[in-house]
């Protein structure tokens, strides 16, 4: 039995991942320059690096306002507008189940662990074992089925 789809479905799956990851990353640094980067925008998944807000903002993170410092107020948003694009729709679309135990990391936010870290750690091996076996099922009904037909013109 061949394993074709298994890896070209593991392939597409992460490779997609890092794509978007890559892209978020690129949005996030032109979003926060010098700027707090406590929250990490992933698609429209808001993930929080400092849950319990333990960690202080550091002096010189913000960046002062250039011209009425006394009318001036620095921010950073809890919530904006993400419109997701074609390849986050797919992915998330054809890995449900694997985002679905990815909100595992709202769970352990609760325990203050970063949520950043834990989706980075956590949704490639939820991805990759949801093509997985999403492959493994596709390469077993095709041999089934080439056996049955094997079987049936003999």
């Amino acid at each position: 039995m061949r394993k074709r789809w298994r890896l070209v479905l593991c392939v597409w799956g992460i490779a997609r991942f890092a794509a978007l990851t890559y892209h978020a990353v690129r949005f996030n640094r032109e979003m926060h320059p010098g700027r707090s980067d406590r929250y990490f925008w992933w698609g429209a998944a808001r993930l929080d690096s400092d849950p319990l807000n333990m960690r202080p903002v550091k002096q010189g993170s913000t960046l002062p306002c250039a011209q009425d410092a006394a009318n001036c107020i620095e921010w950073d948003p809890d919530y904006i507008w993400v419109d997701s694009g074609l390849m986050e729709k797919a992915l998330v679309l054809t890995a449900i189940p694997a985002f679905l135990v990815g909100l595992v990391v709202r769970a352990v936010a609760r325990l203050g662990v970063s949520e950043v870290r834990t989706f980075m750690a956590a949704m490639p091996m939820c991805i990759t074992l949801w093509f997985y076996s999403i492959g493994w099922l596709l390469d077993r009904w095709r041999y089934k089925r080439r056996a049955r037909l094997a079987a049936s013109s003999s």
